[in-house]
């Protein structure tokens, strides 16, 4: 038997296989994050499939050597590694579910992941259904917004066995640094919805802190020099603080996105018995920002609320 006929029997079996770069990875979602992880990958030297749903989002990436699939069944069955991230949790259901989803396609001993920010529970039914056709899946959603995507330095926060979880360390290394285990199935996402109800709140400051600075009749710029560095610095403050100085409201991360992430973390804290008052507080302004139009602009377009 030659070594295509050995692997393809391991396959059968549900083996994990050692990542290489001679492995296929499968990329659906190639938004403003997504776009930048494609990329990375491709100049890492990996083999990359991509499908989003318009594909004229992807013409520059398949201009890199990216290979365009037509549907996201055709992405699972000819590639070993299958990541997504998509909007919302309704859309990784379309993903990974039916007859054309990622679980019914994806061949048995390959792997797949969900970088999108979703609900534990979706995480977990996705785990249990992935293992019973012998697929390694683990939901690792990421933290570092448009910056972190191009430059490779995404948190990534993983939920799911470690077996898996090693095997695929070093498509992680090309995505991001800070990547840890958290647990098994749903701690990626638990864990970053811990993350989101940090910023939520932080958000609100960073905003109050810049008006603030201009109505003492300071300049922002300089404040945030001196405040960046001490124990009010954040992600917020020291990316998204100069942006909402300069004006500057294109999306990082989508506000519609951010919405998202701040109902899913309160539905899940209601679940637990938690009151997440400050969360409480931002969701609520954001959906205002929302409704003013301004849920296709970055998170930092929240001083414009402060502005008025």
């Amino acid at each position: 038997m030659n070594v295509e006929g050995i692997y393809s029997n391991l396959a059968k079996k549900g083996v994990n296989f050692m990542i290489t770069k001679q492995s296929t990875i499968g990329f659906i979602g190639t938004g403003v994050m997504g776009k930048s992880m494609v990329r990375n990958l491709l100049n890492e030297g990996y083999n990359v499939n991509v499908f989003t749903r318009t594909k004229a989002k992807a013409l520059d990436l398949i201009e890199d050597g990216a290979q365009w699939k037509n549907t996201v069944s055709e992405v699972a069955q000819y590639s070993d590694v299958i990541i997504t991230i998509v909007g919302y949790p309704i859309d990784v259901e379309e993903v990974y579910f039916g007859l054309d989803g990622i679980i019914e396609n994806a061949k048995p001993g390959s792997y797949v992941i969900d970088m999108t920010t979703s609900k534990p529970t979706l995480a977990i039914e996705i785990f249990e259904k992935a293992k019973t056709r012998k697929i390694h899946a683990l939901d690792a959603p990421v933290s570092g917004g448009d910056i972190g995507a191009r430059s490779g330095t995404l948190a990534i926060m993983v939920g799911g066995e470690k077996a898996a979880f090693d095997s695929i360390l070093p498509i992680f290394n090309v995505l991001g640094e800070n990547i840890i285990l958290q647990g098994k199935a749903g701690a990626g996402q638990h864990t970053k919805l811990s993350n989101q109800i940090t910023i939520a709140s932080n958000m609100i400051g960073v905003c109050e802190a810049i008006i603030y600075a201009k109505k003492a009749g300071l300049n922002p710029d300089r404040v945030l020099d001196s405040i960046t560095t001490g124990a009010a610095g954040s992600f917020s403050l020291s990316k998204l603080g100069p942006r909402m100085i300069d004006g500057d409201f294109a999306p990082g991360f989508y506000v519609k996105h951010f919405i998202k992430d701040m109902t899913i973390a309160l539905e899940s804290a209601k679940e637990m018995g938690l009151s997440t008052p400050g969360l409480s507080l931002s969701l609520e302004l954001y959906k205002e920002l929302a409704a003013r139009g301004e849920e296709d602009s970055g998170t930092q377009a929240l001083i414009k609320l402060f502005q008025q």
